[in-house]
């Protein structure tokens, strides 16, 4: 073999003549934009390990073929019954193909954390098509064979317990499709106000990829643009059919016509003009009347064989009663300050935080924690609530401006790992608008790690992921909130401190006497959570044998012993539903379950429930054929773009377009933006020291 003397590379035996000014500035500038586009491609931000992670999922829409209806579906009409505590309601959505193109309409819409979908129906035509409960993979298999026979077909599928999917095949040109959907859920007070929420917009998601080691699924959503309005018509209706009568009917999110306040049957319109559809619907009323949410609630079956019997039972708490001595405690807020709450979202936590931190007493410590892709923490130990802290944190949080992925799992563990003194009650505040797709995740991290804490979480925004907030409050046995605007931020805050500040009820049980009740939820009677100020106490099960006796429910209030009789009634032929709402809270329980355990342990219990109660699940789907072939052509897919909610900002989005499915760049860190801000600096401080050469 032939030695080669010298440097392999000639060029290097010589040195590098040095760069003049001029050529010292190209390099700087070449630099800057280097370091820029990196930061614009790879920052949704490190996680704890460095490794650089990839957001997907969400996309803006762009304009198709001129030969598809890009936009098939043309209204969502929403009516709502309200009797007592449960709410039935029918949504109907209306697609049309003003195309020339078969098409198959894929739409990715929210749904109520607490409903229980039991039921959908196509109507095509003069024809009314039956929706059947199948196993999820069977009924995919259904619709797939019916898209490719040329059958129509509509498929509903549960992507998240408040997230839907809705697949309708073979929508010919001309055709007019409605498609209805029929769920019941629980409306419990707070504090004797009843609230009764319409979720209308998935906010986007953030989502990493398998490959950047990301363990969820969620289908790629199409945006329309900020301020970008939809085109699809929203309608909403409520009726009361209630024993007493309903006063204070407001909305803080839309505007309502309301009639008939003051009697049993009062009913509330929409009336605001323009797209309403980029926020939550939410309504708050009152009945009438001293501690009209207790109650018990039977419901007796048809007779027939297997027929099985229900009840409900809703008990108010006393009213809380602050204690002589209060507990020194501690408090530790983690706020996400990702790009999906850029802008109003943000300027709603700022809000929020400067009430809750603002209003700390000084036997009180606490600690901040701001994440995005990455994290910060204000001090390496919870400081005092002394005014000169406070305001520091306050400095802090108004310094956050917004951007990034929202990797909140590393936060949290971050929060779990922080040690704790025995002799203090510490609370975890965690504040953000919960688009993320790990959610399960999440639950167990909160459920397995902060078990010494109560962990209170407030949904910040017009659109909330309601199933993050619900999940991770139940998870650390706290409470959900939800704040909608900055205005609104200092009532919520106060909820808070009264309720963590007044114990209600501890040590509480309950026990049915006279009356044989079986399959509970909760299943313990005898080790309930504790009582937080305003909330009541929901109890669901079966029943047998005749309806006696009475309901017994025993705590400690802080004046002593509490005992709460709720006596048996005859049952009740209108409350059907409750069939429906105890296999729901059923499913419930086996899926926190599952997300403790990891992977899909309770797939068999939770899919026998569904197909025996004809429930929407994670594992069951609702499927309507029509037996008619109708085409031979092949349908195009066209996915129903959502407009994004109410104060979110395009970073939530963070790119321009894309295919379905494709990964979209995420948004720079604030980090990005100050590192391209100081090369600038120093590349104008090499051009002004040349200028004086």
């Amino acid at each position: 073999m032939r030695r080669v003397r010298g440097p392999v590379f000639p060029l290097l035996r010589h040195p590098v003549p040095p760069l003049s000014a001029s050529g010292r500035v190209l390099v700087a500038v070449l630099f800057a934009i280097w370091a820029f586009a990196l930061s614009v491609a790879w920052s949704p931000a490190l996680a704890d390990d460095g490794e650089a992670l990839k957001a997907e999922g969400p996309y803006f829409a762009v304009a198709g073929d001129p030969s598809l209806d890009a936009l098939p579906l043309k209204s969502t009409k929403v009516d709502v019954r309200l009797a007592g505590v449960i709410a039935d309601v029918t949504v109907t959505q209306r697609y049309t193909n003003e195309g020339q193109r078969p098409i198959e309409a894929r739409y990715v819409f929210p749904g109520s954390t607490h409903a229980a979908v039991h039921a959908m129906q196509v109507r095509l035509g003069g024809r009314v098509l039956h929706a059947q409960i199948e196993e999820k993979q069977r009924a995919r298999i259904r619709h797939e064979t019916a898209r490719r026979e040329g059958k129509t077909s509509a498929l509903l599928e549960q992507e998240r317990p408040n997230v839907f999917q809705m697949n309708v095949a073979n929508i010919l040109p001309g055709d007019d499709v409605q498609v209805e959907l029929h769920y019941t859920e629980l409306v419990v007070p707070t504090e004797g106000r009843y609230e009764f929420v319409f979720p209308t917009v998935v906010g986007p998601r953030y989502h990493r990829s398998a490959s950047a080691g990301g363990t969820s699924r969620f289908p790629a959503t199409a945006h329309l643009k900020e301020g970008e309005a939809s085109r699809s018509a929203f309608d909403l209706h409520v009726h009361f059919a209630s024993p007493l009568p309903v006063s204070e009917l407001r909305s803080a999110t839309h505007g309502i016509e309301v009639s008939g306040e003051g009697t049993g049957a009062a009913e509330v319109e929409l009336v605001d003009a323009g797209a309403r559809n980029d926020r939550d619907f939410i309504l708050t009323y009152r009945l009438a009347g001293e501690r009209t949410a207790t109650g018990l609630t039977l419901f007796r079956g048809d007779g027939s064989a297997g027929a099985e019997n229900f009840f409900l039972a809703v008990v108010e708490p006393p009213k809380a009663i602050a204690p002589a001595q209060i507990n020194p405690r501690e408090y530790v807020f983690v706020v996400d300050i990702s790009g999906s709450m850029h802008g109003q979202p943000l300027a709603t936590a700022k809000a929020l935080l400067r009430n809750l931190i603002g209003n700390l007493r000084q036997s009180d410590s606490f600690n901040v924690l701001l994440f995005s892709g990455s994290s910060q923490m204000l001090s390496a130990a919870p400081v005092p609530a002394t005014r000169v802290n406070i305001e520091r944190a306050i400095a802090v949080i108004d310094q956050a401006r917004g951007g990034g992925s929202t990797e909140i799992v590393p936060a949290l563990k971050r929060i779990a790992a922080l040690p704790k003194a025995a002799d203090v009650a510490r609370s975890v505040i965690v504040v953000t608008d919960g688009y993320v797709t790990v959610e399960n995740e999440v639950f167990a991290l909160v459920r397995r790690n902060l078990g010494n804490s109560n962990v209170f979480a407030f949904g910040i925004g017009s659109s909330v992921n309601r199933h993050l907030i619900e999940g991770i409050a139940r998870a650390g046995q706290g409470e959900p909130f939800i704040v909608t605007k900055p205005e609104l931020a200092a009532a919520q805050a106060e909820r808070l401190r009264k309720m963590i500040d007044s114990p209600v009820l501890t040590h509480l049980q309950a026990r049915f006497d006279g009356l044989e009740v079986y399959d509970l939820e909760p299943a313990s009677l005898t080790a309930l959570p504790d009582v937080l100020g305003g909330r009541p106490v929901v109890i669901q099960g079966k029943w047998r044998g005749e309806p006696r006796g009475q309901l017994v429910l025993e705590g400690r209030a802080a004046q002593g012993s509490h005992v709460d009789v709720v006596p048996v009634a005859a049952p009740d032929v209108q409350a059907g539903a409750l069939r429906q709402l105890w296999a729901r809270s059923r499913i419930q329980q086996l899926s926190d379950q599952e997300a403790l355990e990891g992977g899909s342990g309770q797939r068999e219990a939770i899919t026998a429930l569904g197909l025996r109660y004809s429930l929407l699940t994670q594992y069951t789907s609702f499927i309507a054929v029509d037996e008619i072939v109708r085409t031979s052509e092949a349908a195009v897919p066209v996915n129903q773009p959502l407009p994004l909610p109410q104060g979110v900002s395009n970073l939530a989005v963070g790119g321009d377009g894309g295919e379905v499915g494709a990964a979209v760049p995420s948004t720079p860190e604030p980090g990005a933006w100050l590192s391209l801000l100081v090369v600038l600096a120093l590349v104008g401080a090499a051009l002004a020291k040349r200028s004086n050469w």
